[in-house]
């Protein structure tokens, strides 16, 4: 007798599926960098998605070089301060924190989320001595966005990558204080990992959590439910039995999505009537191809692509056509 084909349901690469622990996305890994220094990632807040069409960039495609329609996705990205200049070294057990410097003027509301130092000014530049890599702690500023109700920012870690230790020090140096935008880092045509949490979908059950099969209809009292918990020996329930449980609010990462374009003007994006849950774009915005993870509102780590070896190289995406109709059903 052949044996049954059972594969199991669900992917343990993403258990355990609990609440993501910070609405903030949190990167745990940098690509490694080039020839001049340069910021690896920058912040933005999902608006919503509409459409356009494109000139097909990839040279494998069915329809290269001819126009096609592609989804995208609208990332508003108002220009992010830099709040302070951070140094690492590496030791046995990873990164180990060297030393730090603060600007001299931050906003009154980054307070609202963290306790900022006292001491702020040091004029020993060389708390970098002997250093590894250098990163820097940037905020953003909510309060420019009216699409989203928060005014407290949200503080987190960049990676400067690209020359010598030395350059990236002067590099960190020259920027510390200062706004930069979306321009500085990021060009139309590169390739970017988005980071974010997920929508929240609570407590589901067996089924729509882990896609397990409906019982037959002979089953007495439940049909979405698992047929058995797992053997009798090992006598405790497994990790990889599927259950009921938390569903969505998870961190994610969308690999190698194609920045399309960066414009300032968001009237040229913006759907008659707003994005729905949101509203108008009036900062600098980002349209990437396809999906990204999170709902309307949230929060959007871009890094630079890790995985992405492959190369088409794109200067500019030829855009014919964005589509500004209604997204509310009229």
């Amino acid at each position: 007798m052949p044996g049954n084909h059972h594969p199991r349901r669900g992917s343990m690469g993403y258990s355990p599926r609990k609440r993501a622990r910070a609405e903030t996305p949190h990167i745990k890994n940098w690509p490694s960098g080039g020839d001049t220094p340069k910021i690896q990632g920058f912040l933005g807040y999902k608006a919503g998605m509409t459409h356009a069409f494109v000139v097909d960039y990839r040279p494998t495609s069915t329809t290269s070089g001819k126009e096609v329609m592609m989804p995208v996705s609208v990332v508003e990205a108002p220009p992010i301060k830099i709040a302070a200049i951070r140094s690492y070294k590496k030791t046995i057990h990873g990164l180990e924190t060297i030393s730090e410097i603060w600007c001299n003027k931050l906003d009154s509301e980054l307070a609202k989320r963290i306790s900022l130092p006292k001491n702020k000014v040091k004029e020993n530049w060389d708390f970098t001595k002997n250093a590894d890599d250098i990163r820097v702690l940037v905020y953003t500023q909510p309060k420019l966005v009216t699409g989203i109700p928060k005014k407290v920012p949200e503080i987190r870690e960049l990676r400067i990558s690209g020359g010598s230790i030395d350059e990236r020090i002067n590099y960190a140096k020259e920027i510390l204080g200062k706004e930069l935008k979306i321009e500085d880092v990021v060009r139309e045509g590169d390739m970017l990992d988005i980071l974010a949490i997920t929508k929240g979908k609570g407590f589901q059950g067996h089924v729509k959590r882990w896609g397990v099969k409906l019982l037959t209809h002979k089953n007495s009292k439940h049909r979405r439910m698992i047929g058995t918990a797992g053997s009798w020996h090992p006598n405790w329930i497994q990790q990889t039995v599927p259950q009921a449980g938390q569903m969505g609010y998870h961190q994610r990462t969308e690999y190698n999505k194609r920045v399309l374009k960066i414009g300032d003007n968001g009237d040229d994006i913006t759907p008659a009537g707003g994005f729905p849950h949101y509203g108008n774009v009036r900062n600098s915005y980002v349209l990437i191809h396809g999906s990204i993870p999170g709902p309307s509102k949230r929060l959007i780590s871009m890094r630079d692509a890790i995985r992405y070896k492959r190369g088409v190289k794109v200067e500019k995406p030829e855009i014919t056509y964005i589509s500004s109709t209604s997204k509310q059903g009229v």
